[in-house]
Protein backbone atom coordinates (compact mmCIF):
# COMPACT_ATOMS: atom_id res chain seq x y z
CA UNK A 1 0.00 0.00 0.00
CA UNK A 2 1.18 3.51 -0.77
CA UNK A 3 1.42 5.73 2.34
CA UNK A 4 2.24 9.45 2.28
CA UNK A 5 5.52 10.56 3.84
CA UNK A 6 6.47 14.20 4.53
CA UNK A 7 10.17 14.81 3.92
CA UNK A 8 12.47 17.60 5.21
CA UNK A 9 16.15 18.25 4.73
CA UNK A 10 18.20 17.11 7.72
CA UNK A 11 21.45 19.01 7.72
CA UNK A 12 23.55 19.28 4.59
CA UNK A 13 23.38 15.69 3.35
CA UNK A 14 20.38 13.94 4.83
CA UNK A 15 16.63 13.78 5.04
CA UNK A 16 14.11 13.13 7.81
CA UNK A 17 10.49 12.19 7.32
CA UNK A 18 7.22 11.53 9.12
CA UNK A 19 4.08 9.60 8.24
CA UNK A 20 0.76 11.30 8.97
CA UNK A 21 -0.93 7.87 9.11
CA UNK A 22 1.71 6.49 11.53
CA UNK A 23 2.34 9.39 13.93
CA UNK A 24 4.95 7.47 15.95
CA UNK A 25 7.00 6.38 12.93
CA UNK A 26 9.83 8.58 11.71
CA UNK A 27 12.77 7.86 9.45
CA UNK A 28 16.09 9.33 8.33
CA UNK A 29 18.35 8.71 5.38
CA UNK A 30 21.26 10.23 3.48
CA UNK A 31 19.46 9.79 0.14
CA UNK A 32 15.84 9.45 -0.97
CA UNK A 33 16.40 5.74 -1.61
CA UNK A 34 17.85 5.20 1.87
CA UNK A 35 15.08 7.29 3.44
CA UNK A 36 12.47 5.24 1.60
CA UNK A 37 14.02 1.92 2.72
CA UNK A 38 14.30 3.12 6.33
CA UNK A 39 10.71 4.41 6.33
CA UNK A 40 9.45 1.06 5.03
CA UNK A 41 11.47 -0.78 7.67
CA UNK A 42 10.22 1.41 10.54
CA UNK A 43 6.54 0.95 9.68
CA UNK A 44 6.89 -2.74 8.90
CA UNK A 45 8.72 -3.23 12.22
CA UNK A 46 5.90 -1.51 14.10
CA UNK A 47 3.36 -3.95 12.66
CA UNK A 48 5.41 -7.10 12.00
CA UNK A 49 3.35 -10.10 13.17
CA UNK A 50 1.32 -7.86 15.45
CA UNK A 51 -2.36 -7.36 16.12
CA UNK A 52 -2.03 -3.58 15.93
CA UNK A 53 -4.56 -1.67 13.89
CA UNK A 54 -3.26 -0.36 10.59
CA UNK A 55 -4.77 2.87 9.31
CA UNK A 56 -5.91 3.18 5.72
CA UNK A 57 -3.47 5.40 3.79
CA UNK A 58 -4.50 9.02 3.38
CA UNK A 59 -4.71 9.69 -0.32
CA UNK A 60 -6.41 13.08 -0.29
CA UNK A 61 -3.80 15.70 -1.12
CA UNK A 62 -6.01 18.47 0.28
CA UNK A 63 -6.25 16.62 3.62
CA UNK A 64 -2.46 16.14 3.62
CA UNK A 65 -1.78 19.83 2.90
CA UNK A 66 -4.14 20.85 5.72
CA UNK A 67 -2.08 18.98 8.32
CA UNK A 68 0.22 20.95 10.64
CA UNK A 69 2.87 18.44 9.58
CA UNK A 70 2.93 20.20 6.18
CA UNK A 71 4.84 23.37 7.05
CA UNK A 72 5.48 24.25 3.40
CA UNK A 73 9.22 23.55 3.73
CA UNK A 74 9.15 19.86 2.89
CA UNK A 75 7.74 17.68 0.18
CA UNK A 76 5.29 14.81 0.03
CA UNK A 77 6.23 11.43 -1.37
CA UNK A 78 4.47 8.07 -1.27
CA UNK A 79 6.18 4.97 0.08
CA UNK A 80 5.09 1.41 -0.58
CA UNK A 81 4.63 -0.40 2.74
CA UNK A 82 4.58 -4.21 2.57
CA UNK A 83 1.74 -5.35 4.80
CA UNK A 84 2.07 -9.03 3.83
CA UNK A 85 3.44 -10.02 7.27
CA UNK A 86 0.84 -8.06 9.18
CA UNK A 87 -1.94 -10.04 10.83
CA UNK A 88 -4.42 -7.15 11.15
CA UNK A 89 -5.35 -5.13 8.08
CA UNK A 90 -7.39 -1.98 7.83
CA UNK A 91 -10.72 -1.97 6.06
CA UNK A 92 -12.12 1.17 4.50
CA UNK A 93 -15.51 2.25 5.80
CA UNK A 94 -17.88 5.11 5.13
CA UNK A 95 -19.95 6.80 7.81
CA UNK A 96 -21.44 10.19 8.62
CA UNK A 97 -20.72 12.57 11.48
CA UNK A 98 -22.32 15.89 12.39
CA UNK A 99 -20.37 18.68 10.71
CA UNK A 100 -19.36 20.33 14.01
CA UNK A 101 -18.06 17.02 15.38
CA UNK A 102 -16.05 16.42 12.20
CA UNK A 103 -14.46 19.89 12.53
CA UNK A 104 -13.49 19.04 16.12
CA UNK A 105 -12.04 15.68 15.03
CA UNK A 106 -10.02 17.36 12.28
CA UNK A 107 -8.72 20.03 14.66
CA UNK A 108 -7.70 17.45 17.28
CA UNK A 109 -6.07 15.28 14.60
CA UNK A 110 -4.06 18.22 13.22
CA UNK A 111 -2.91 19.15 16.72
CA UNK A 112 -1.56 15.60 17.12
CA UNK A 113 -0.05 15.61 13.57
CA UNK A 114 -2.38 12.78 12.57
CA UNK A 115 -4.80 12.13 9.77
CA UNK A 116 -8.52 11.96 10.39
CA UNK A 117 -8.44 8.18 9.84
CA UNK A 118 -5.62 7.61 12.33
CA UNK A 119 -7.36 9.78 14.95
CA UNK A 120 -10.71 8.01 14.60
CA UNK A 121 -8.98 4.60 14.70
CA UNK A 122 -7.18 5.48 17.94
CA UNK A 123 -10.41 6.90 19.43
CA UNK A 124 -12.27 3.67 18.61
CA UNK A 125 -9.48 1.54 20.11
CA UNK A 126 -9.47 3.71 23.25
CA UNK A 127 -13.24 3.43 23.65
CA UNK A 128 -13.25 -0.35 23.10
CA UNK A 129 -10.26 -0.90 25.40
CA UNK A 130 -12.05 0.89 28.25
CA UNK A 131 -15.20 -1.14 27.57
CA UNK A 132 -13.35 -4.44 27.66
CA UNK A 133 -10.93 -3.33 30.38
CA UNK A 134 -7.77 -3.82 28.34
CA UNK A 135 -8.81 -7.20 26.87
CA UNK A 136 -9.11 -5.91 23.32
CA UNK A 137 -7.11 -8.10 20.93
CA UNK A 138 -6.06 -5.15 18.74
CA UNK A 139 -3.93 -2.44 20.28
CA UNK A 140 -2.90 0.91 18.80
CA UNK A 141 0.66 1.65 17.79
CA UNK A 142 3.08 1.47 20.72
CA UNK A 143 3.65 4.70 22.61
CA UNK A 144 7.42 4.20 22.35
CA UNK A 145 7.74 4.83 18.60
CA UNK A 146 10.68 3.89 16.39
CA UNK A 147 13.35 5.86 14.57
CA UNK A 148 15.46 4.45 11.74
CA UNK A 149 18.58 6.00 10.55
Amino acid sequence: MQYPLYVHRDGDIGFRASFPDFPRAAARGNSFDELKRNAQQVVESLYDRSEQLIPVPTSSTSELHDLDLDDGEGLWMFVDINLARVTSKAVGIQFSLPEDLLRQVDLAARERHMTRSAFITLAAVHELASRYEGQLSCAPVSQSGLMAG
